[in-house]
């Protein structure tokens, strides 16, 4: 099948496909959280939470492999460069103790994805240390397990994680399909940016489209097509 996209439609088969769902973290996404400790309105990641949900029914309804990731590191913090977690000035840094446990830890609560987009059995969980999914993870091997060559990604934020996961699939020879309304980033103007630049050239590392597209096209599938 194919849905309407940008730069032009976008063909795939749910069989041969991922939904891929980047770092929906309570540490982002709520109140109390790192990213607004550090200074960031939570509320713009929070309003894509149900157009995120509408996709991820429909994904399951279908029967498409669903993966979730979770930007993570180790207790010890042997994970965790000091390149990165001694960058800026901010009141927490990762691996502090923060009002929804230790920032970026695995295991903490902060770190868990929402309840609203909670995996179920049978999905993919990882914990990744970096930017992009594929970084020190084995989403590229469970994939090709499984047969996939195309993925949809939704998630935050848009010019960090979700950018830099896209150009690792892209890299990786896979087709990749953003869906514009369910990623959002703390700064509206880098999301916008982003998004032109991932389907400029022709699609260069991969197509846009919204859930009132892609959705559709799910529900006229016979169910548990995966």
């Amino acid at each position: 099948m194919q849905i309407a996209a940008i730069p032009f439609d976008y063909p795939f088969e749910l069989r041969k496909s991922a939904l891929v769902i980047i770092d929906m973290q309570r540490d982002f996404i709520e109140p109390g959280g790192f990213g607004e400790t550090l200074g960031n309105d939570v509320n713009l990641l929070a309003a894509i939470v149900p157009a995120c949900q509408a996709v991820l029914a429909a994904w399951r309804a279908a029967g498409g492999l669903v993966v979730h990731t979770r930007e993570a590191h180790a207790a010890d913090l042997s994970d965790c460069p000091p390149a990165k977690r001694n960058r800026g000035n901010p009141s927490l840094r990762i691996g502090d103790a923060g009002p929804m446990g230790r920032i970026l830890v695995t295991g903490e609560p902060g770190n868990q994805i929402i309840p609203a987009l909670a995996p179920v059995p049978g999905e993919i969980v990882l914990d990744k240390p970096g930017k992009g999914a594929f970084y020190a993870t084995p989403l590229h091997q469970l994939l090709q397990q499984a047969g996939i060559t195309h993925l949809v990604f939704m998630g935050v934020t848009t010019e960090v994680c979700v950018q830099t996961s896209m150009r690792e699939a892209n890299d990786r020879g896979y087709d990749c399909l953003l869906l514009e309304d369910c990623t959002e980033s703390y700064f509206p103007q880098f999301k916008q940016a982003a998004v032109e630049m991932l389907r400029a050239q022709g699609a260069i590392v991969g197509w846009t489209a919204t859930s009132a597209q892609l959705i559709p096209a799910l529900a006229a599938l016979p169910a548990a097509q995966g």
